[in-house]
C-alpha cells in the first residue's frame, strides 16, 4: 500500500508585479493556510515520509508551514521538473518515490489534472474540481511500489481546502 499526499501551494503574493513566479512567496493567507494543512495532517495522522515538492518558493514555503506539525522529519527533495508541471509530468516524479507515504506539492492547473485523473471515484467536495490554494487530496494506491501506480487506482481517503479548516 502506498499513500500519495497532493498539496496544491498556499495562497501567494502578488504584492510585486515585477517579480518573477518562481519568485513569488505566501501571502499571510497563505502562511495561516500552510500552518493549518499542518495541523490538520498531523491530527488525522497523514503524515508524509518523503516530500516531493516543486522548487518555487510558494512550494517551499508551504512546506515550511506545514512542517512543524509535523511529527518527524520527512526527506525533503526540490524538483524544479514540478514547476508547473502536468499530469504526465508529475506521475513520472511520482514514480521516483522511495517512501510507502509521499507528499508532493505543485500548482495548477496541472495539479488538478492530475488529482483528477489519479483517482478512481471524485470526492464529493466541490472544491475537488478547481483545486484552489492549499487543496490537499489523500489518496492510497493497492502496490508495491510507485513505480506500479497508474492514472484509475486511486482510492481517495480525505479532501480539504483551507478555508475548512481555518484556525
Amino acid at each position: 500500500m502506498k499513500r500519495l499526499i497532493l498539496t496544491r501551494h498556499a495562497k501567494s503574493s502578488w504584492d510585486d508585479p515585477t517579480m518573477a513566479d518562481h519568485d513569488r512567496p505566501l501571502n499571510e493567507r497563505g502562511k495561516a493556510a500552510a500552518a493549518d494543512l499542518g495541523q490538520w495532517l498531523s491530527s488525522r495522522g497523514y503524515v508524509p515520509q518523503e516530500v516531493l515538492c516543486s522548487d518555487s518558493l510558494r512550494t517551499r514555503k508551504t512546506f515550511s508551514g506545514i512542517a512543524p506539525a509535523l511529527p518527524g522529519t520527512p526527506v525533503l527533495e526540490l524538483k524544479p521538473a514540478l514547476y508547473h508541471a502536468g499530469p504526465d509530468v508529475m506521475m513520472a516524479v511520482l514514480r521516483h518515490g522511495k517512501a510507502d507515504v509521499v507528499m508532493m506539492i505543485g500548482h495548477n492547473p496541472g495539479i488538478a489534472e492530475f488529482a483528477h485523473r489519479l483517482v478512481s471515484k471524485t470526492p464529493a467536495s466541490p472544491d475537488f474540481t478547481r483545486y484552489p490554494t492549499g487543496a490537499t487530496l489523500v489518496v492510497d494506491f493497492a502496490v508495491d511500489t510507485w513505480t506500479e501506480v497508474e492514472f484509475g487506482q486511486g482510492v481517495p481517503v480525505d479532501f480539504v481546502v483551507p478555508k475548512e479548516i481555518a484556525g
